[in-house]
């Protein structure tokens, strides 16, 4: 059945004064909206801080896609709460103060639509509200690296301080934008007609330009180098020490001590039963050359006795050697807890220099470049994680076990073989992920390229 002209013409306007009567939570949705799409760039790429506080990580092209979204997202912000204020004044404020019906159909109306939700409502917008505050707080009241989507105006008042346009002091409307609570000037970042680049090249002649420019590139230099100077001093000194302290525990305080106990309590010879086994494979060994060296006719016949004799001979530089490596890794024991409290000691008496000692790598590191960057990964990565790194992991374990006296434990080197190199490819893979990817994405590519 067809609706006549004004059935239509009704139905138009009712569907255009729902629209209207919507706008107040529309705009306030948008403009929520804008806001977690700001935040969600914080968390994602920028550690959680404001765009722009780690400018460091990122390039210019990089940087200046995020401004320009975040421009874009303050624009609506500011423009969907200009909305939502202004409708707000015209719709919901007569039905707030709007008289309670008493009774009939109207009352269960009131209260679906004003009544009973109505708190649960309002608490909804006044967090969305806060929620938004909260982010453009950050890009108002902010220092020089702010961005603030202000359009610039004849009749800002001119800051005392900097010469520089003050913003819009807070008058307690909805889109007027605070001040700084301590006084504190709000900057606004410009558009500029030129490039930065062409600016930052024009910066830059006007630095050489500048009659003290000379003295502040030397002054640079000297400061690079004193710390350069110290940062290589301290890196040996954190090598040299702890190995020296161990050289000297070990042979005058800790040597000493042991060689004394374990004479005057006649202490087994093999501290392990590796080194056991390992003894009399030796002395096997030595007895079956007699044997087979006599059957050559290379040595001349001897009696048993005197084979007997020579095998004692052996046995007893055989327990020499090996009760001498078994009071070794009792004194390594010792001797190493020294020379690490030696190191800890170093650590907490030179905090400045440790500092200086962390510029100092992050200038190294940051100074090569993306190939460089890319090849001392993939070389880690492979030696420590890679294909053939088991082996390096055996070796590794053994020596150590064998340092400290400890029988060697084929499980437990196949365990920590079978579970650390795969956590350790974890973390090296998130580091490139979280970290590698901000401040050099570049060097991920080229690693990527190399790697496949």
């Amino acid at each position: 059945m067809n609706t006549s002209p004004w059935n239509r013409f009704v139905k138009y306007l009712y569907t255009a004064r729902q629209w209207y009567r919507e706008t107040p939570e529309r705009a306030l949705e948008q403009a929520y909206e804008a806001a977690l799409a700001i935040k969600a760039i914080e968390d994602e790429h920028f550690g959680g801080q404001p765009i722009g506080d780690r400018a460091g990580d990122y390039g210019d092209s990089t940087l200046s896609y995020f401004k320009s979204d975040l421009q874009k997202y303050l624009k609506a912000i500011q423009t969907r709460m200009v909305e939502f204020n202004a409708s707000r004044a015209f719709l919901e404020l007569p039905e707030r103060v709007a008289a309670q019906p008493k009774s009939g159909v109207l009352v269960d109306r009131y209260h679906r639509g004003f009544g009973i939700d109505t708190k649960d409502r309002a608490s909804l917008v006044f967090e969305k509200l806060e929620f938004i505050d909260r982010v453009i707080a950050r890009y108002i009241n902010r220092k020089p690296t702010a961005i603030v989507p202000i359009s610039n105006s004849p009749n800002l008042p001119i800051s005392s301080k900097t010469g520089s346009p003050q913003p819009y002091q807070n008058n307690g409307s909805p889109n007027s934008i605070p001040s700084d609570a301590e006084g504190v000037d709000t900057y606004i970042e410009e558009v500029s007609l030129l490039p930065r680049s062409l600016l930052g090249t024009l910066n830059r002649i006007t630095k050489e330009l500048d009659p003290a420019a000379e003295k502040e590139v030397v002054k640079n230099f000297r400061n690079s180098k004193v710390k350069t100077v110290i940062s290589l001093r301290f890196i040996l000194l954190l090598i040299l020490v702890p190995l020296l302290t161990h050289q000297i525990a070990k042979n005058f305080i800790v040597g000493p001590i042991v060689d004394r106990i374990r004479t005057n309590n006649n202490a087994p010879v093999f501290i392990n039963v590796d080194l056991e086994e390992e003894a009399f494979k030796e002395l096997e060994k030595f007895e079956q050359h007699l044997k087979f060296q006599t059957l050559i006719g290379r040595a001349p016949a001897i009696s048993p006795e005197e084979t007997e004799k020579r095998i004692e001979e052996k046995a007893l530089e055989i327990a020499e050697e090996f009760g001498s490596e078994s009071s070794g890794a009792i004194k390594n024991v010792f001797a190493d807890l020294i020379s690490g409290l030696a190191f800890v000691m170093i650590l907490l008496t030179n905090k400045k220099e440790i500092e200086i000692v962390k510029s100092f790598m992050d200038d190294v590191v940051y100074g090569l470049s993306d190939s460089a960057k890319a090849f001392v990964i993939i070389l880690f990565t492979d030696v420590f994680v890679g294909f053939h790194s088991p082996h390096g992991w055996e070796v590794i374990l053994e020596g150590v076990s064998r340092h400290f006296g400890l029988p060697e434990n084929r499980q437990f080197i196949f365990l920590f073989i079978a579970t650390f190199p795969v956590i350790l490819d974890t973390v090296f893979k998130y580091w490139i992920f979280r970290y590698l990817n901000r401040s050099s994405p570049s060097a991920v590519a080229t690693y990527k390229n190399m790697n496949e």
